[in-house]
């Protein structure tokens, strides 16, 4: 479990397998996340909340991860931290996703330590509480 379970986070993902895999492992850590589908989804919901981590796919319907981070970045400048979690090659896509904007990326399938090693390193100390915690994987 992490330390800080209040964190407000919202998971961007279309695959609803993926998806439910991303919500258990945010789970086995402690913490719990609204969704969106896709960028125009994750948007939204930044109008209607605040967010402290958006934990992002690439490659979605109607409005893609990079675009979303793009604008994310233009309206909110001291906006949440975003987390690109995806399925493509790290070398080909790491430096199109830090130029759109984000401040951590994870190739899929992702261990739920690395998960939380990254939250840890964008928002504060939150560790891990077991090493057992660290074994599953989501996609």
């Amino acid at each position: 479990m992490l330390a800080r379970p209040n964190l407000n986070i919202l998971l961007a993902e279309d695959n609803p397998v993926n998806q439910k895999m991303a919500l258990i492992a945010l789970k086995k850590l402690g913490l719990q996340a609204d969704t969106a589908k896709n960028g125009r989804e994750v948007l939204v919901a930044l109008e209607e909340h605040h967010y402290d981590l958006v934990l992002m796919d690439i490659q979605m319907p109607e409005m893609d991860g990079i675009e979303a981070t793009k604008i994310i970045r233009k309206r909110w400048s001291q906006g949440p931290k975003i987390i690109v979690v995806t399925s493509f090659e790290a070398e080909m896509c790491r430096d199109l996703c830090y130029n759109a904007g984000a401040d951590d990326y994870l190739n899929k399938p992702v261990k739920i330590d690395e998960l939380g090693a990254a939250i840890e390193r964008n928002l504060g100390a939150i560790g891990l509480q077991t090493a057992a915690d660290a074994q599953a994987l989501f996609v």
